[in-house]
Formats: structure tokens, sequence, C-alpha cells
């Protein structure tokens, strides 16, 4: 009885029927878009280039929006889903692959080279002998038109280059790949042909089966890093996926490009540095580059896979694992990786012995692949930093780190400390073009120590006085930090140890022992909600109050006994500091202009906080507003409303909210993260933190006046008993019959009723007693819908096909005593 559904009941209302028409509601329950992966997934600075994005519910795709300034993107064009190829569309791209095979032969210059076995490739009995695959390509004819639809000509035979523009017309499939299909050199001709004729060997996944192809503009003055890339579509905004941008040139691949497959062209010759690559994984598929490396260069090749896709719901272990290899001229693999540290995506720091040319190797560890299973690999004597100390400081005070890695301008690296909020920063080493990978550190209120070693036993124990921030190492294996402090009987405790979460290789172990060596309390790991992409969370935390007067140890390890000197850490030792976190799912919201969407806020209670947490807009533009905006007392997480203004937005808006809690006397503001609520591996979810929450309006209508839930404060509903809520709305001829619906509500309440009178609705909620919880709070959201006859079916079908019209703002409720 929790979802009752009930229909409106219109007795009261004499004449004129009241209802909402389509307009008045928010999000309905369409599909919405979504996107899995961007091909590439990033560029140079300064250039022009063409991606692709796949996905579903793309259709009619029309904007692209890129964060940040210095890229834009414009859509080139939309493809269907495309699993296989229909016999037409194999035998006319055969057919016109054929005949720009032979053109682009025609076009190369003598070099003796025998194009006989890439003839028979493309279907063809005697092409002519020329020199390097790709040579003169630069200054190629100009673009020929192809025809487009058209019977097929039977395969294997020969073609004559000089009358393409005699084929009859053919109806090619609709691919990116196809895109400006007659300006392809010999190689991009080989690797659409290999792409595009192998379909019918690939399972298909429909998340991923659209496509679109876009143009992105990238300024020369563009800030090299991450940014979010979302595609507007006429059912709203899609989610955000990573796009890079970045000073290295780049390539994609071209396949064949494996070990085992026999080149059908000449070798192209080697690569120089330094080099971005780009390329996608298919099933079993293991790609090569080769590249030109001399005497003493100190390579660092990067991956970024995972980081690009962080988390698959139908794969395990959840994401693209990737190794990387690197081989010498002779064959012989001179490195290996399958990670960096506990980060999935692997690194390479290589320092090449001798001039030569060297190739490196990507593949899936266990030859998994699909379209999603992109990567970029840079090659570059980039700096690399490898090791930070110490990993944060105090809040306004001068921090330089010590720094250490490869190819480094520099050995210190100073840590941003000002502002009044503690948490996680970035940053990274710049020195005029050159930029290092990205570091986090910490910042904290707390006054701060160093370890001092010798502290590896109770006995040389250093002594610490409360509350305190030390900055240590386990600097070998086996090592062992034990920290002294006297505590007073019935007082709480919290040791926490940051050190994964800012990059640190460390696994940290805790246990904190009274004088005699007693065990009170210990943790391995413990789970923090704000990293969501950490894929395994070896910070340790423990809490406990203290039993007696006395002296007590806190013992710092790493669990596998490693050590190090960049197994470096932050540990808190002091009485708890009650916080909080919030993040905020979805991060893309659609809903029609002046309607409500479902977002939800997820809270990260910290050392024992459990109060209430109000949400507010944060320099909204006007007609924006939440409903139900607080997280109760006790509550991880809850569903609220956002309405936006009746007038349509002309464009997507990029909203911030921020939470607000009463603690310990002062008011205490945190900033609400937009986040991606993500499945790993079919089971497990994340919360991915977006860099930006972007709201979008539908259907460019104006809204209708605002539907609200009269009176302020929660609706208290005694349990056993019932409660009135009003509802205010406005007011439209009837189009259809409405339904509402409780969507998940708390257990034990239910919709008992609705009635209509031109002034709005009444509902009547009923807790029942025997599965309620006194003092329980949450949000009621309200779903209206319409139901009709089943196509096929006549209007006394059983069988019913439902329309969401959207949600009501959030209803605030709390379960009191009857």
């Amino acid at each position: 009885m929790g979802n009752t559904v009930m229909s409106t009941s219109w007795r009261l209302i004499p004449a004129v029927i009241t209802v909402w028409a389509a307009t008045a509601w928010g999000q309905s329950s369409q599909k919405e878009p979504h996107i899995g992966y961007v091909y590439p997934s990033g560029g140079q600075r300064g250039k022009v280039i063409l991606i692709t994005v796949g996905g579903q519910n793309l259709r009619g795709v029309t904007d692209v929006y890129v964060s940040g300034t210095g890229v834009k993107g414009t859509v080139v064009q939309y493809c269907r889903p495309l699993f296989n190829l229909k016999q037409e569309q194999r035998e006319a791209l055969q057919r016109t692959m054929r005949e720009l095979f032979q053109k682009r032969i025609a076009e190369l210059p003598a070099g003796g080279y025998d194009f006989t076995p890439l003839g028979r490739e493309f279907g063809i009995t005697r092409p002519n002998a020329a020199g390097p695959a790709d040579a003169g390509r630069k200054d190629a004819p100009a673009r020929t038109s192809l025809p487009k639809k058209g019977r097929a000509s039977p395969q294997a035979q020969p073609v004559k280059p000089a009358k393409a523009a005699e084929t009859q017309p053919a109806e090619l499939p609709e691919h990116p790949l196809v895109y400006e299909l007659d300006k392809k050199s010999l190689r991009e001709l080989l690797h659409i042909r290999r792409e595009l004729l192998n379909l019918r060997n690939r399972q298909p996944n429909a998340q991923i089966a659209e496509s679109v192809l876009i143009r992105i503009v990238i300024e020369p003055n563009a800030r090299p890093g991450d940014r979010e890339i979302r595609l507007g579509t006429p059912l709203g905004l899609t989610n955000p996926m990573c796009f890079q941008v970045d000073q290295l040139a780049e390539i994609s691949e071209l396949e064949p490009n494996d070990p085992h497959t026999p080149s059908l062209l000449p070798d192209e010759p080697p690569a120089g540095l330094p080099l971005m690559i780009n390329g996608q994984i298919k099933p079993g598929d293991v790609d090569r580059f080769r590249f030109r490396a001399q005497r003493s260069q100190k390579l660092v090749i990067e991956t970024w896979a995972r980081h690009l896709v962080p988390y698959l719901a139908d794969a395990v272990p959840g994401w693209f694992q990737a190794t990387l290899a690197l081989y010498d001229a002779k064959g012989k693999e001179v490195a290996f990786a399958d990670d960096y540290r506990f980060d999935p995506d692997p690194v390479l720091l290589y320092e090449v012995p001798e001039d030569g040319v060297y190739t490196v190797e990507i593949r899936d560890s266990v030859y998994r692949g699909r379209e999603d299973f992109v990567y970029r690999i840079a090659v570059a004597e980039r700096p690399f930093i490898t090791q930070v100390f110490p990993l944060g400081g105090r809040i306004g005070t001068r921090t330089a780190a010590l720094i250490d890695g490869w190819n480094l301008p520099a050995r210190q690296l100073f840590l941003a400390t000002a502002g009044d909020t503690d948490g996680i920063r970035q940053t990274a080493l710049r020195r005029k073009d050159r930029v290092s990978n990205e570091i986090s550190y910490a910042v904290d209120t707390l006054p701060e120590s160093a370890e001092t070693e010798p502290n590896d036993t109770p006995q040389k124990a250093q002594q610490i006085e409360l509350p305190r921030m030390i900055n240590g190492t386990i600097h070998r294996p086996g090592d062992v930090d034990v920290f002294q402090f006297t505590g007073k009987a019935g007082s709480e405790i919290v040791a926490e140890v940051c050190a994964r979460r800012l990059g640190s290789p460390l696994d940290s172990l805790l246990r904190l022992t009274d004088a005699s060596g007693r065990v009170l309390e210990w943790n391995d790991d413990h789970e923090d909600k704000e990293s969501g992409l950490l894929t395994h969370q070896a910070d340790s935390y423990l809490r406990t109050r203290l039993p007696e007067d006395g002296v007590y140890h806190v013992h710092l390890a790493d669990s596998q006994r490693h050590g190090g000197k960049p197994y470096a850490y932050r540990l808190r030792v002091g009485g708890p500091r009650p916080d909080f976190a919030l993040r905020l799912t979805p991060s893309s919201i659609n809903m029609r202009a002046g309607g409500a969407a479902l977002v939800t806020v997820h809270a990260v209670r910290k050392d024992g906080f459990d109060g209430q947490v109000e949400v507010v807009l944060k320099d909204a533009p006007a007609g924006f507003a939440l409903s139900g905006a607080r997280v109760p007392p006790g509550r991880d997480q809850v569903r609220m409303t956002l309405t936006t203004p009746q007038t349509p937005l002309d464009k997507p808006t990029a909203l911030q909210l921020e939470g607000r809690a009463q603690i310990a006397g002062r008011t205490v503001n945190r900033p609400v993260v937009p986040a991606e609520d993500m499945m790993q591996a079919f089971s497990y979810r994340h919360l991915t933190p977006s860099q930006e929450l972007m709201v979008a309006t539908l259907g460019g209508k104006r809204g209708g006046p605002p539907i609200e839930v009269v009176g302020e404060g929660p609706v208290r509903i005694p349990a056993g008993g019932t409660a009135e809520v009003q509802i205010k709305t406005p007011a439209y001829r009837m189009l259809r019959q409405v339904k509402l619906e409780l969507r998940e509500p708390p257990n034990g309440v239910t919709l008992q009723d609705v009635t209509a009178a031109p002034t709005g609705l009444t509902l009547v909620l009923k807790a029942d007693s025997s599965a309620v919880q006194v003092g329980a709070a949450d949000n009621l959201i309200v779903e209206a819908f319409t139901e009709a006859p089943a196509r096929g079916q006549n209007p006394d079908g059983q069988k019913k096909s439902r329309a969401s019209l959207g949600v009501l703002p959030a209803i605030p409720v709390e379960i009191t005593q009857k």
C-alpha cells in the first residue's frame, strides 16, 4: 500500500473541472539522454578535431556544451545504431572503397611497392603498384562527391580509378567513420574497412549504440586539463563525460596495429616525441605504436583509461583495466605495468638506454573490449611527481612541500593554503609550458607536527599534545610509527589517516592501545563516500571513548608491511570534530519551464554528526526554488525537488547549492558538490564528482503558474492517523484523467485520498502505526500520470499504457506520536 495509486476525485468541482496540463509538471519519466564514451577523449591546444560521442537517446541532438573556456563544439552528424551492415550497405561500402583505393594508388608516385595483397583485401584483382601508402596526401586532389544511392555491383571486379564519378549511386552506412570518406588516405581506408565490416563479430550494446560526430575547436590559450562535455538533445542534457585538453601533438590509432596481423601497407615511419596517442580497445584487441627515442631520455609513458570512463555497469572489475608494455627495437619487452601503485591506469617510467625505435603496447588485462574502452597515452619527457612531503599544511600557513619524480624543474612545490575551508585540494608543478601530473594535498585548522624517528615502539613513542595533525612517513618495510598521549576517562578520541586519498601508496592500519598494550580499537580500511573515484579505500579511521585516565598509544603501519619515501601520511588525533559533506545527483537536470525536477542529496556525516542540514540555492537566478530542502537528522540521503522559472532558459544554466547546519553553536556552511551515481560491475555504486551542476528546460514553452505546497515546515502525520496536505495548483480545463502516486515512500506511509477544488488539491496521507517509526522524517514525492488502453486493446481492456506527467514539489513529512 506504500505507493497506492489514487485517481483525483472531481466531486467538489461543480462545473469547470481543473487539472494540470503537461506543461505544469516538471520531470517526466521519459528516457534520459545518456553518453557512454568520447573518442578521441581529448585534443591539442590550437587544433580543430572531430570526435565521436557514443550513447543512447541522442536523436535530434543540437548542441555541445564544454565546461570552462577556450573549447567549443558543434554537431556535425547524428548516426543511428549500426549493429550490423545490411547486404546493400556492405556492397556499397566495398564498392566505394575499391574505387577510392584505386584512386589513392593512382595518386602516389612510383615506388616499387607491391599492393597486390592490399588489393585482395579490397576485392581488386589487379591493383597498381606505387610508393609509400600515405605519400602526397597533403597535395591530394580536391574532394570528389560520392553518390549515395543505387544498386551494388559484384565484388572482386577491376575498377578504373579515373571514372569514380560514373559509379552508380550507393547507400553508404550511417557511421562517423564514413564522414568525408573520399578524403581518407589508404591507411585510413583500411582502418575503416576493418572496423565496419567486422561489426557482426561484436556484441551489440544499446547504451552506446547511437553516435554523434562533433567538431571541436580548441583555442591556443585553452587551459590544459580535464573538461566536461555534455550534449543537448530534445530530451534534455546528457550526463557529463571527460574531455582533456593537452599541449602534445596527437595521433589516433588506425587498425590493424596489433602484433599478430600482417601489415598490408609499407611501415609508417616511427613517430617523433613528445606524443599523445588516442585509441579504442575492441574485443581481443592489442594496439601497438612505434616511436623513436634517444639515449638518456627519461620517458614518462602515462595512460588515461579508467580516468576517462570511471565505472562500467556491465563489466568486471567495472572499468577498462589497461596494461602497458614497452619493447625495444629487437622486440624484447623492457618495461611493463598494469597500474600505477593503486591507480588502475598504468604509468611507465623508463630511461632510454640507447637510440632506436621503441614500441608501446596497450591492451585490456583479460582481452575484453568495445567502443567505450577508450584510452590516451602520453609519451614524453614530462615532469612527473612520484612523492610529496608533507601531504598538506595548516590553513593560512606558508607550506613548501618537497617533491621527487622524473624531469622535475624544481624540488619544492608551494601548497596554496589560503582560505577558510579545510579539505582536499589539487595542484601541479608549472614552469612555463611544462606542467606535471596533478597531485592532491590537504589543508586543516589543527596545529601540525612532523613525525620523528625513532618511534617504532611504545617505549620510543613520540609524545604529542591533542588535538594534533601529524605529517609522517612509513620509511621502510615493516616500519611502525607510535604516538603517545595522555587522556581522560570518558573522553572521546578520533584517529584518522589521510594518505591514499592524497595519492600515497600507504595502505594504513591503525591501532589504539592502553598503557598495558591492550588493543582498545583498530581499523584497516574506512570508506569515505566523498572519494567515489578511489578503487581501494585504504585510509584508516577509528573513534572510541577512553576507559580511564592514563597514557595511550596510537600505532600506525602499512597493512602489507610495505614502506619507503612515497609512503607519506597525515594523521589526525584528537576529539571528534562533527562535520558533513554533501553530494547532489544527477549533475544534469532536465525539466519543463516552471516544473519540478527530482534530485537526491547525499550527506557524508563525519565524526558522529547527526544533525539536520538545510540546503539552499547560492546566487541562483530568479525563479529557481528548492522544496523539501533539508536533510533530516540522522539521514544519509533525501530526495528533494528543484523548480525552474516559468520562462524557458535560453541555454543550460550552472547552479550552486550550499548546505548549512548548526554544530556546537555555530553555523557551518559546506558546498553541495554535483555528482553522478554510477554503478560498478552490476552491483556497487559510487558518487563520482562532476565539475558543474547544469540545468536545462525542455520544450521551449512558458510554464504556467507554479504548483506549491501550502504552509511551512514538515507535515506531521500521527502514527496510526492521517494528515491533510494542501496543494495550490493552476486551473486548466481537463485534458485527461490524472492519477497520483507516492514514489518510493517511507514504510507505512500511504496516499489515502485526493480531492480537488478550484483552488487546488487536498491530499490525505496515512501512517500505519505498525510500520512507521515515530520521529522519522522524510520528503514525499508525488508523481502524476495518466493511463490509457495499451495499443491494440479496446477501451475496456485490462492492459494499460502509462504516461508520466512529472512530480509535485517535495512534501516534507514527520511521523509524530498520536
